[in-house]
């Protein structure tokens, strides 16, 4: 095996001087230690090195966080600020993230994994355009008036109306497949309906979470607006969800660490919004343009290694084109150039972890045993490193695990169908509900399969397309709420009637 390991000294003079010393946590505004006095490494996913250490959070540091945040929710400088100010400090954010957005892009993926290219244009880009679209909703949060009827009141006069208040504090938990992107789909609607946040990134990948938290201190947030603290998921994230000073936890991640939230949840009756796990169909007709199809379903696993909740990990094939369509894929995926992500030239980076490795390669191994036939990839690339070659999987059924669990890999399972009714039955056999795609080019058949998809988002003749304005979220145990749009403002407020006798 060879060595694929990012070449560390072409780093930014930023980013070499960010990743030089232990990184702090904010709260209250201000770059503190971990009250407990510990740390705990940050590796690069091309070598598995150490890149630099981050603040454990206590429990304690977690009160802390709760303490500063309710007392910005509560100050006058952000409990009082207008909603054009809220607008102007989004808008500023968003700014701060365009300027840099070279140094952050490299940043996240020196992180994470994921090749600079896909951090250049699609995580940076999106970023700033999400924050500036939900900045635009600071200023447009509104109630309904209504002329109610009382019977019991016949000679009463009401002025009733509706207004959205800021939910409170809240607790914003966050994966490592897309840390930056993740970051601001939580604290953009947050911040525009005037919350406050305490933001726990995945342990695997704190740093663009932390660099964030440099930029909301720089635009003119108020102390204690934002804090981000960094700590294991299993007792500071245990931590946020059972704290009775937090009114809202915003989660993104599994949808077994999901579930387990939500139970916890109840004991404080907070407010929770789930954006978890997939295992998404991609479905091909035989009219499909396959000039359009076959980038499209690569796209759709291979795209930040798999590692994507909405990844297209189930194809089904009308039966007519199957062979034809193997062949492309195959040839598609073995012309993969996978690398280390600060490689201009990698179109695939390594998995985030050692751990994540493992599990695919457990998958992989799985998927041999129960009789599916591998048709590409299937092994490690590299002595060091996390790598997994991209994978693709012929003639598998509905009994095997590559089929019903998500990978959260570059691992395709494909079968072929025939016709239209077998087709969705295929799609919706399923406990996840996330995405799915349609590639056809008759658009009476777009129509009948579209509605009888069960999940959040249907994309056609594409996969992994992503618009600050769309919301997104799933069916079933895909979560709850929506992610994006105007719905995510909502998630981050409480409506209050007003019910007001004037004569």
């Amino acid at each position: 095996m060879t060595a694929l390991c990012n070449d560390l000294t072409t780093l930014s003079r930023i980013n070499s001087d960010f990743i030089s010393r232990d990184r702090q946590m904010l709260i209250g505004g201000a770059w503190v230690d971990s009250s407990a006095g510990a740390t705990f490494a940050v590796r690069d996913p091309s070598s598995g090195k150490e890149l630099t250490r981050v603040q454990k959070a206590s429990v304690q540091d977690v009160d802390a966080a709760v303490v500063a945040a309710r007392k910005a929710l509560e100050g006058k400088a952000w409990g009082e600020a207008r909603p054009a100010e809220r607008e102007r400090l989004l808008l500023r954010l968003a700014d701060l993230l365009e300027k840099h957005a070279d140094d952050i892009a490299e940043l996240e993926s020196l992180d994470n994994g994921k090749p600079i290219s896909q951090a250049t244009g699609l995580d940076v880009p999106l970023s700033v355009n999400f924050v500036r679209y939900m900045a635009g909703f600071a200023t447009k949060i509104h109630g309904r008036t209504f002329d109610v009827s009382v019977p019991y009141a016949p000679d009463t006069r009401f002025f009733a109306y509706t207004r959205r208040e800021p939910v409170g504090v809240v607790g914003a938990i966050i994966p490592w497949n897309m840390p930056l992107l993740m970051a601001v789909w939580k604290l953009a609607p947050a911040l525009a309906a005037g919350c406050t946040v305490i933001l726990k990134p995945a342990s695997d990948t704190p740093l663009t979470a932390l660099r964030i938290g440099e930029l909301v201190l720089e635009a003119g947030f108020p102390e204690g607006v934002v804090n981000v603290i960094t700590g294991a998921g299993g007792e500071i994230g245990d931590a946020m969800v059972s704290h009775p000073g937090i009114d809202k936890i915003a989660f993104t991640g599994s949808t077994s660490v999901g579930k387990a939230i939500a139970r916890s949840g109840v004991d404080t009756m907070k407010r929770i919004s789930l954006e978890l796990g997939g295992k998404s169909p991609v479905i091909v007709l035989d009219d499909a343009d396959l000039a359009a199809t076959i980038p499209g379903i690569i796209l759709g696993i291979f795209a930040n290694c798999g590692q994507v909740c909405s990844a297209g990990s189930r194809l089904y094939i009308q039966r007519g084109i199957y062979d034809r369509l193997m062949a492309a894929l195959g040839d598609a995926a073995k012309s993969i150039k996978v690398g280390p992500g600060l490689d201009p030239a990698t179109q695939m980076g390594p998995m985030v972890s050692a751990g994540q490795q493992r599990s695919v390669q457990a998958y992989i191994e799985a998927g041999v045993a129960e009789g599916a036939e591998l048709v590409v990839g299937g092994g490690q690339l590299a002595s060091e490193g996390f790598y997994v070659s991209p994978t693709i999987f012929a003639n598998t059924d509905h009994s095997m695990s590559i089929v019903r669990e998500e990978i959260f890999g570059p691992v395709l399972a494909v079968q072929c169908f025939d016709d239209e009714a077998e087709a969705v039955k295929l799609a919706n056999d399923t406990p996840y509900g996330l995405a799915s795609s349609i590639y056809s080019t008759n658009v009476n058949r777009i129509q009948r399969l579209t509605p009888a998809i069960k999940a959040g988002t249907v994309w056609v003749n594409c996969h992994n397309i992503f618009d600050a304005a769309l919301p997104f979220g799933g069916y079933k145990e895909s979560g709850i709420g929506r992610e994006m749009g105007e719905e995510a403002v909502g998630l981050y407020s409480e409506i209050k009637s007003v019910c007001m006798a004037v004569g």
